[in-house]
């Protein structure tokens, strides 16, 4: 799938690590780093722009080495950038540690992920299906 993109940072495109890599590493665009202290959050700039396929998503995932060696996740993860978004990518961090944490300028910060995905058309109806589950949920299927 090809992807139109402005890249406004001085730091590469994003790019899968490996062959069977899900996403791709985020860099943080920043001329001055950021000292996110504990429990705060803050909007951070990648510098880029992108023109997503229609009928596609771009889902932003914490990087899992930042969340459990420093505390650092993507706070509405994972973020959506829809189709029709045309602004700067930027990336909702948030410091669940208790140590201030730097912020520097091309720091892998979070990764992004394409996927497809459809719009649904409700319909209206008076009654669902029966299933074997039925109505059970929050842990019903128990710890098997």
């Amino acid at each position: 799938m090809e992807i139109r993109v402005i890249n406004k940072s001085h730091h590469p495109l994003p790019q899968y690590a490996t062959p069977d890599s899900a996403g791709m590493d985020l860099r943080a665009n920043l001329e001055n780093p950021i000292v996110l202290k504990p429990l705060e959050r803050c909007l951070v700039p990648t510098g880029l722009y992108v023109a997503l396929p229609q009928g596609t998503e771009a889902q932003i995932r914490p990087r899992s080495g930042l969340a459990l060696k420093k505390g650092i996740t993507v706070l509405n993860s994972p973020g959506t950038i829809d189709a029709d978004y045309r602004g700067e990518i930027c990336i909702i961090l948030v410091n669940l540690s208790s140590e201030p944490f730097e912020i520097c300028d091309g720091e892998r910060i979070a990764q992004m992920v394409v996927a497809r995905c459809e719009q649904a058309e409700w319909v209206a109806v008076e009654n669902l299906d029966e299933t074997e589950r039925g109505m059970g949920g929050f842990g019903h299927s128990g710890k098997k």
